[in-house]
């Protein structure tokens, strides 16, 4: 896939060095460069090429500066990234470029190879992104609002009959719940905890949706999402450890002083369940959702988990044992099992 590469600098002897250093990747049609000698220029630019990936911007232009620049970008395009590529390698500049949205910060004289590295890097957050927010928009479970039409056919006679045919399924059900995430209402605002949920949230969706499963539901601080199809407890398990990985890494200043870093329980089961509209036809209020035993129990593993922890059963340990590391724990029981079950934790 072709990289789209805006280089935004008044020298111009620089677009001559980028079409030299990476002339092999503009032949191979790996790389495209537009060239803008100011800010000005380069918004221009940015509206005639949507598809635009990455801006490599200087600060001191005249015109327009770079750091005006990024305070514009969003609104031209909200999902390029900009990389600052300047001699004015002070912290106060590297703090106003990241505070203002920049990917990253190189120095100038430019090391080529770093900056090749910093533009693939970078590129593929810009792929990344672009991909999430197909996913969202073609994934319904995630659609926040129902519009007329769609009200407009639950009016129909025959509405309610459809709606409750169901199906049994092979699938992979995955819990993940923020542990101790409750405490903090105690010491925070409302709309600071909002604000933090809906930031972890945002980053266990964008891991489930680039495996390729769902959310099925939000319950409180926790999230249940489905994986389907071939390879769907595989995936399960790489998207329970990329958002196990992406929301731990969050840091957050509490007003006593304190750095509350938000750990994550998860449990993972794998088997046949129920698919189907669950809920009230009459009230008009139905869930897409899964339930039977094997979604019980996944969500009974993530409460066995402890802060950090993937739990799965030692017949999902089966499956996954020459793909992932695990490590037995110990037999526990759970709600509605008869004998105790032995759980492992999925490492890595």
């Amino acid at each position: 896939m072709k990289t789209k590469i805006l280089v935004v600098d008044d020298e111009a002897d620089l677009e001559l060095l980028i079409k030299q250093k990476f002339r092999r990747k503009i032949r191979e049609n790996v790389y495209e460069f537009v060239f803008a000698s100011n800010g000005q220029e380069a918004l221009d630019c940015i509206r005639e090429h949507p598809d635009m990936d990455v801006i490599l911007s200087d600060i001191n232009m005249p015109i327009m500066d770079g750091l005006t620049l990024l305070g514009k970008l969003p609104e031209a395009n909200p999902v390029a990234k900009a990389v600052i590529v300047s001699a004015y390698g002070d912290m106060e500049n590297i703090r106003l470029a990241m505070n203002r949205g920049a990917f990253d910060f190189i120095c100038k004289p430019v090391d080529f190879n770093d900056l090749e590295v910093t533009v693939e890097k970078t590129a593929q957050q810009v792929r990344q992104l672009r991909d999430t927010l197909k996913a969202i928009q073609e994934n319904n479970i995630l659609r926040m609002y129902v519009d007329d039409t769609v009200l407009n056919f639950m009016g129909r006679p025959d509405f309610e009959k459809s709606l409750m045919v169901s199906e049994t399924v092979e699938a992979t059900v995955v819990f993940i719940d923020i542990c101790g995430f409750t405490s903090l209402s105690e010491v925070l605002p409302p709309a600071d905890i909002v604000t933090m949920l809906n930031t972890y949230f945002d980053q266990m969706v964008k891991e489930v949706i680039a495996q390729g499963g769902y959310i099925d539901k939000f319950m409180g601080d926790a999230v249940m999402a489905v994986f389907r199809d071939e390879f769907h407890l595989d995936r399960a398990i790489d998207a329970a450890l990329a958002a196990r990985a992406v929301v731990q890494a969050n840091e957050f200043a509490l007003p006593d002083g304190r750095t509350y870093r938000p750990q994550v329980s998860i449990g993972v089961n794998t088997g046949e369940m129920v698919s189907g509209n669950i809920g009230s036809a009459s009230l008009k209020r139905l869930d897409y959702t899964v339930i039977g035993d094997t979604v019980n129990v996944s969500q009974r593993l993530q409460s066995a988990a402890q802060p950090g922890q993937i739990i799965i059963t030692e017949a999902t340990y089966q499956q996954v044992k020459e793909s992932f590391h695990c490590q037995p724990l110990q037999e526990v029981s759970l709600k509605n099992k008869a004998q105790p079950v032995m759980i492992y934790e999925v490492v890595s």
